[in-house]
């Protein structure tokens, strides 16, 4: 129920409902009882009640009346014009707020881990500007932590991850895995494992490990726990590195070996070489991730093209 106040200096009078001044304002245009209750689908008796509790309501009379019509005393001329603005700042105050209730965001945050996603990311944001130009994606590299972190506190809407080595990290998330990528290990070309194809687990446990800083990515190091459980002799990590392309180069300058992706290639070429690893370790799944509950138009059109760049890989 909408209610407005009408004042006259000095005086606050009662509430007057929104309604009130529809049908006065319709009935004063038709100079006419009952048309204007057929313009306004209401009775002739509601309608006549209706103004007389608005003339009682404001304390003075708004029409004259005779058997076949009604006209305005000088005090509703004045009070329509009045009438005719508060309804229409009324309409206009509901327009606005409605528009900006139903507007779709003009912004898409993605949080993404850069290395597994290397491949398809440059499609899926190509894909879905077609699909939606006044839609920005903006994309953030981010770690997994942080990805699932800015989607619970809504910095982000969607983030393409590695998914946490337990299923419990993503209980209030909706996931959808979207591809798998064979772990391996790469070396330096002038490493002695460059000329061979495969190396067993055990020896790569006994090189130098170069991998990501512990405190941004406790996951790969859930990861790294999975892939050598049952080699004896744990790996030892010489350095750590906040990004892949410092691990790489650190690679490349043959300080020691990492454990990487078939999509390595995809972004560092042929700086390193990238071998299999026997016996081979499990795969490693790469997936989209949101809140739970219903996504915005924009939102499921991004998990879509994802979903077809991973498909077409």
């Amino acid at each position: 129920m909408f209610l407005v106040s009408i004042c006259r200096p000095g005086i606050l009078e009662p509430a007057v409902e929104l309604r009130h001044l529809r049908y006065f304002v319709a009935v004063a245009e038709m100079e006419n009882v009952s048309r204007a209750a057929l313009k306004l689908h209401v009775s002739q008796p509601a309608l006549s009640r209706q103004i007389r509790d608005l003339e009682d309501e404001i304390g003075f009379s708004l029409l004259e009346r005779t058997a076949k019509s009604v006209r305005l005393t000088d005090a509703g001329r004045a009070f329509l014009d009045d009438a005719r603005a508060l309804l229409q700042n009324a309409d206009d105050a509901v327009t606005k707020a409605r528009a900006l209730a139903t507007a779709e965001p003009t912004e898409l945050h993605v949080g993404y881990s850069p290395m597994p996603t290397a491949e398809i990311l440059p499609k899926t944001l190509r894909a879905f500007q077609q699909a939606m130009p006044n839609v920005h994606g903006r994309s953030h590299d981010w770690t997994n932590k942080d990805i699932l972190d800015g989607i619970r506190d809504g910095r982000l809407q969607l983030g393409l991850i590695v998914p946490p080595a337990k299923a419990s990290g993503l209980h209030d998330m909706r996931y959808e895995k979207l591809f798998q990528e064979r772990v391996g290990v790469a070396v330096a070309s002038q490493h002695p494992f460059a000329r061979r194809r495969a190396i067993p687990i055990a020896e790569v446990a006994a090189e130098p490990l170069i991998g990501l800083t512990r405190e941004d990515y406790p996951s790969y190091y859930d990861f790294l726990s999975i892939i050598f459980s049952k080699v004896k002799q744990k790996p030892r990590v010489v350095e750590e590195h906040d990004s892949f392309s410092g691990i790489i180069s650190a690679v490349e300058a043959g300080t020691g070996v990492t454990i990487s992706i078939d999509v390595l290639g995809h972004s560092f070429g042929n700086r390193v070489k990238l071998l299999h690893i026997t016996p081979e370790p499990k795969p490693i799944s790469v997936g989209i991730v949101a809140l739970k509950g219903r996504l915005s138009p924009a939102a499921e059109k991004f998990w879509q093209c994802a979903k077809e760049a991973a498909a077409s890989k």
